[in-house]
């Protein structure tokens, strides 16, 4: 059975692979960008499914996951910063305070699809300035949605994750792995697979 991630994150690609299933890499061209008034949880929810319909119209035999990953202060979308001003500004509000990541994935295949979206809360420490910029100077959090990488340098700032840590790197495995199974998939972290 073919296997499709629809996504050019090199983090879900990373998980992906712990579960010892062949797949190949799609990269879509979707749009990630809130409707008027669209909540954060409908907006990744549709945002994985269009990744997931767009490879899977080009490749209508295979298994399609698509997936979004979106960090929500106060709820606002924190998407990836345009520029160091827009990180400073996001990693500013996230200092010192908790605020919610959401993935939604989509699988679809065989005439069905399944569509799940999970929260995990995440508390940053308290940073200053100097940590700020000296973050921003990484490089690491310019292509990051929130402006950081949980499982990269941005760990450092992240005092505790409630839920999913692996949602917040970009893929809830745990849910994953019982949607996969719902589509005859069996991973290595199935007993009997």
């Amino acid at each position: 059975m073919q296997i499709i991630l629809s996504s050019g994150s090199p983090r879900r690609r990373e998980l992906l692979t712990l579960l010892g299933v062949p797949f190949q890499v799609v990269v879509p061209e979707v749009p990630e960008t809130p409707r008027a008034d669209e909540a954060p949880r409908r907006f990744c929810s549709r945002v994985a499914l269009e990744k997931a319909m767009s490879a899977s119209a080009r490749h209508p035999g295979a298994v399609v996951i698509g997936a979004d990953t979106i960090v929500v202060k106060d709820g606002a979308i924190l998407g990836k910063p345009v520029d160091e001003h827009q990180a400073r500004e996001f990693l500013s509000l996230l200092q010192g305070d908790v605020h919610d990541v959401y993935t939604g994935y989509a699988i679809v295949g065989h005439r069905r699809s399944i569509r799940r979206v999970v929260r995990s809360r995440v508390r940053f420490k308290p940073m200053t300035s100097r940590n700020i910029d000296w973050y921003i100077q990484t490089g690491e959090p310019m292509d990051k949605a929130g402006a950081y990488a949980a499982q990269g340098i941005g760990s450092l700032f992240i005092e505790s994750v409630s839920g999913s840590y692996t949602n917040v790197i970009g893929l809830p495995m745990a849910e994953l792995i019982e949607d996969l199974a719902s589509f005859g998939i069996e991973t290595c972290a199935i007993p009997g697979g």
